[in-house]
């Protein structure tokens, strides 16, 4: 059964105004999706950091970033999340799941900072402000 897909969503206003919405009721503390990483030394980062990937590259752990693949990277931000991930470095995957209920139809949102209830201003709108 298919319970995440991949729409436009009404947040976004990059490029593509994609973003993930449940297609069934997805309970809080649900794992709803794995994503597989492939990560890369932080240093290799300068390779990318140029191309359209930067938009998708998430730290992975201290020394290292990682493109996430399957929908992961497709996932909108909000700083009032219906969901969180951990990663799991011994998988190599990011784990997605619902902070809150999440009903069918609805985007599902995660906190770019990593932390769901962190505020601080995001990394890009950082460099916007320079």
């Amino acid at each position: 059964m298919i319970i995440i897909e991949v729409k436009t969503s009404p947040v976004s206003d990059g490029e593509f105004n994609r973003g993930v919405f449940a297609t069934v009721d997805i309970k809080k503390g649900v794992l709803f999706h794995e994503a597989p990483v492939i990560p890369y030394p932080n240093e290799d980062h300068e390779h990318i950091k140029n191309t359209i990937l930067d938009d998708y590259a998430f730290e992975y752990g201290i020394n290292h970033t990682a493109i996430v693949l399957g929908y992961g990277a497709l996932f909108n931000h909000s700083y009032k999340p219906n969901a969180t991930y951990d990663i799991n470095f011994e998988k190599h995957v990011f784990e997605f799941y619902a902070y809150k209920d999440i009903q069918a139809g609805e985007e599902i949102l995660i906190n770019y900072n990593g932390e769901v209830d962190d505020d601080e201003p995001l990394w890009f709108n950082k460099q916007e402000e320079k």
